[in-house]
């Protein structure tokens, strides 16, 4: 590899990790302002007593400032550096989460287009075949399921294909936590994904705060009768509405 691509390689790494790579030097020169700070302070209180002791009187407050100044340059510079890490940081943060939800809403509204495409060529019955087989084969590939015990009342082994996870759960449960998760967004205006899984006693998700629904676009389960790898009975859940960001945000 030559120089000059070793130098792209390190620029590509640099720009990828940037948020990490100033949030680590704002901590850095947070801690060492601090250092620098009281270090200047000792200084300063040594330079005023010094003065003082020379005059053999107290010092006016404008002189004062023109003694001890020049020893606060060093922290001052160092925390205004500091800030300026915080905030090319949150910039960062900020714009690339502005691009995803970007990126996101394309996807969801190519998907959407191409979802009504396929009914309108192929009809709801085979449409519906296909997503059955698709909630299948997401079955079989996600492990797990062997970890959930299934109790001796109604409930039935649930897969959400959302986040990936096995749960228990009935059908009577599920739609019921569609319903009231719907009334909460038509009384509300809008609900979380989040939400959602406290419906159905699941624990909230990194992402599950930062998606969801609104009186736009209220929830709508679907449902899967599937196996899992080891031919174990599985409701697999999908949503024919998926949620969305700045779900909070409607016209």
């Amino acid at each position: 590899m030559t120089l000059s691509r070793r130098a792209k390689k390190l620029e590509k790494i640099i720009l990828d990790n940037s948020p990490t790579i100033l949030t680590g030097v704002a901590v850095a020169g947070t801690i060492t302002t601090a250092v620098l700070t009281g270090r200047a302070s000792f200084k300063a209180i040594r330079i005023l007593d010094e003065e003082c002791d020379i005059r053999q009187e107290p010092i006016p407050y404008k002189d004062c400032v023109k003694l001890v100044w020049p020893v606060y340059i060093p922290p001052v510079v160092l925390g205004l550096g500091t800030v300026t890490c915080i905030v090319l940081s949150n910039r960062i943060g900020n714009r690339r989460a502005a691009a995803l939800a970007a990126a996101y809403a394309i996807s969801e509204k190519t998907m959407t287009e191409y979802k009504e495409k396929v009914i309108d060529k192929i009809g709801e019955h085979k449409e519906r075949q296909i997503r059955d087989e698709v909630a299948q084969d997401q079955v079989k590939r996600t492990n797990g399921a062997q970890t959930i015990l299934v109790s001796g009342n109604s409930d039935v082994l649930c897969f959400d294909a959302f986040s990936g996870r096995y749960f228990c759960s009935t059908v009577e449960t599920i739609r019921k936590a569609e319903n009231d998760l719907n009334h909460r967004v038509l009384h509300d205006n809008y609900a979380s994904l989040t939400d959602w899984y406290n419906l159905l006693d699941l624990d909230r998700t990194e992402f599950s705060d930062e998606v969801g629904w609104n009186v736009d676009k209220l929830l709508e389960v679907s449902l899967s009768a599937t196996l899992t790898a080891d031919d174990k009975p599985c409701l697999s859940i999908n949503f024919n509405v998926a949620p969305v960001r700045d779900y909070y945000r409607f016209a």
